[in-house]
């Protein structure tokens, strides 16, 4: 059983030797092993972003005068993933929004608060 922790025999080569591979290579090679899980990963992308980054903007935008593009930028990240996850998109397609959106919201909220 494959997990994050095991190493894939495909990662080793014939010497036994593991290569030092690429954030990328790692990342897609991630990414293919969570493709049975495709309609999970869309569910909790969504869940976690209507929970802890729609509100974002009406703090921002309440307490720091943040300008109204803060609501714009969490919409439209949100409703790509939507977009994108009930369009047929692949599983590294729907993780990628996913991760996009984690770090553009850590980066305004970074941005107004310091």
């Amino acid at each position: 059983m494959e997990n994050i922790i095991t190493v894939p025999a495909h990662w080793v080569n014939s010497n036994n030797i593991q290569h030092k591979l690429s954030f990328l290579a790692k990342w897609k090679a991630f990414a293919d092993q969570q493709a049975d899980s495709k309609t999970l990963w869309f569910i909790v992308s969504l869940i976690a972003q209507g929970v802890l980054f729609l509100p974002i903007p009406a703090a921002l935008i309440y307490y720091l005068q943040a300008p109204l593009a803060v609501l714009a930028v969490t919409l439209g990240l949100y409703f790509a993933n939507i977009i994108s996850g009930m369009g047929g998109a692949g599983i590294r397609v729907t993780l990628l929004f996913f991760l996009a959106s984690v770090i553009i919201h850590v980066l305004m909220i970074a941005l107004f608060i310091f």
